[in-house]
């Protein structure tokens, strides 16, 4: 303690919020992709930019799968909406058939393999906002562990802050660099709290089960299928028999889905020893046309199409965690609120850099000669702050130039991501941080400004083609990319015509004003 309730909760504020800062501004930052992840994909995939959904995407599908796998122990069909255009398709083999699992996206129209080039799309940035793309759970768990710190950040920030509506109305751009700092991150912090603590709170509940086990262990011991059963509406499938038997047809169960669900769409198909005697149906719900997710499904018998179970998704219990995990995901939002998501994840990307770039800027004002630990803190900063924006940038480059028939280009265009990254990390090492904020800040500006020229000259699906035709998320990333650009190059800008005046200051003045 610090004397003082308030002092205390300022000390942890600061220092929590500094040592996980970094991570949770790229947390927020690809968290905030996610919310367009289906039109990148669709802008990375420019050679079927047009495709359209189909009624009959689930009979191809199954059309395709019964010539490409028809001895495979499951088939699982994600059905396509309006956002995602694609049929996703995941086998599973028997045990012992290589290769154990494989994955393709086909036409919904007719079931043939969509031909354009691999990518990996928006998923990679979704998946990063939360595993951090490291193997196995670790990145899960430092993400987890961000979430909890972020929910202390903002608890304390508020106690710490206790004219909170005076707060929300001070801007003093005038006074000094460090108070416009402080008034920036205070007015971003204030004007979306509901949001920074409905997506924090949220995005803790997918992963619950990771964090605490406990209630899992307590209630099903060694048994996790009843678990999934009764929650996930996941069952164990029946053996096989060995007796061929051919499906039944599966556009009336399909009918018969959506009548129990009242207008409700399917979203997910998983077959179960297909072409078996013991073939197994279950269909489920989508995500996308309701804010409580719980899972509802119908289990088939694959042969006659008999009702077997229905997992209706009633309880108290799966109906709040359910509920959370779709106010996290936003499935359900339509283009004028996953807008409005999409500026407030933004601004909660902005909170936390500003507070980061606040607490180097207090701290040079302390310091006659930057310490070690000052200048590498700076360095993250730049890293973090200019250096994720630029991996991503030559994530979208890199889909452009790499050859579209690349073996692998998936994988090509993920490490030039972490290239790049890691090439930003090392310039400050290498130019100094001072010349490497200016440097970084402005080939940001060039590489995200001429993403829309790069797109023009190596795709069909450039903005003059995509504006024409109403493809508004396709083009929507194009024309983000030209704001991106502008917003650095603004930034450079200013950090250029500052330069001169802060290297003919002494040293003490150069640490009082700051960046």
């Amino acid at each position: 303690m610090n004397g003082s309730i308030r002092l205390s909760m300022t000390w942890l504020h600061n220092w929590g919020g500094l040592v996980v800062g970094w991570l949770l501004f790229c947390v927020f930052l690809t968290g905030t992709t996610a919310y367009a992840r289906h039109e990148i994909t669709r802008w990375m995939q420019p050679e079927r930019v047009e495709a359209t959904d189909s009624p009959n995407a689930a009979a191809t599908a199954i059309a395709t799968l019964s010539h490409e796998a028809p001895q495979a122990r499951r088939w699982l069909i994600m059905l396509p909406d309006e956002r995602e255009t694609a049929t996703q398709v995941y086998i599973y083999n028997r045990p012992g058939v290589q290769p154990a699992f494989r994955k393709m996206a086909l036409e919904p129209d007719d079931g043939r393999p969509v031909q354009a080039r691999a990518t990996f799309g928006g998923d990679f940035l979704y998946y990063f906002h939360f595993d951090l793309r490291v193997p196995g759970p670790v990145g899960r768990y430092l993400v987890g562990i961000a979430g909890v710190a972020l929910l202390v950040a903002l608890i304390t920030g508020f106690v710490i802050h206790r004219r909170v509506f005076w707060d929300f109305f001070t801007f003093r751009p005038g006074r000094s660099r460090t108070r416009l700092w402080m008034d920036v991150h205070n007015a971003l912090g204030i004007i979306v709290l509901p949001y920074h603590a409905l997506i924090t709170m949220t995005g803790l509940v997918p992963l619950m089960l990771l964090y605490l086990p406990w209630g899992l262990q307590a209630a099903f011991g060694d048994r996790p299928a009843e678990f999934n059963t009764a929650v996930y509406a996941e069952p164990v499938p029946p053996a096989a028999t060995g007796r061929a038997a051919p499906l039944t047809a599966i556009e009336p169960l399909l009918a018969e889905a959506t009548r129990r669900w009242e207008g409700g769409r399917p979203g997910r198909i998983a077959i179960d020893n297909p072409g078996d005697a013991a073939a197994t149906i279950l269909i489920k719900r989508t995500d996308s046309d309701r804010v409580v997710i719980t899972p509802e499904a119908i289990l088939f018998d694959g042969t006659t199409g008999a009702v077997r179970t229905v997992w209706d998704g009633t309880g108290g219990a799966a109906a709040t965690r359910a509920g959370a995990y779709g106010l996290h995901l936003m499935r359900f939002a339509d283009t004028p609120l996953r807008l409005a998501m999409i500026l407030c994840g933004l601004a909660g990307t902005a909170m936390i850099g500003t507070g980061q770039v606040y607490w180097i800027i207090k701290r040079r004002k302390r310091e006659a000669t930057p310490s070690f630990g000052l200048r590498l803190a700076d360095g993250a900063n730049l890293a973090v702050m200019v250096g994720l924006p630029i991996a991503i940038a030559a994530y979208f480059w890199a889909n452009r130039l790499l050859p579209a028939g690349l073996a692998g280009r998936e994988t090509s265009e993920a490490l030039a991501f972490f290239a790049a990254w890691f090439l930003a990390a090392l310039h400050p090492a290498v130019r100094g941080v001072q010349r490497a904020w200016g440097e970084q800040l402005a080939a940001a500006a060039l590489l995200w400004a001429a993403l829309p020229l790069i797109n023009a000259l190596t795709s069909p699906a450039h903005l003059g083609v995509t504006l024409a035709r109403g493809l508004w998320g396709v083009a929507g990333i194009d024309l983000t990319a030209l704001a991106t650009g502008a917003l650095f190059g603004l930034l450079a800008w200013r950090r250029f015509r500052t330069a001169p005046r802060r290297a003919e200051q002494p040293q003490g003045a150069l640490a009082r004003r700051g960046f």
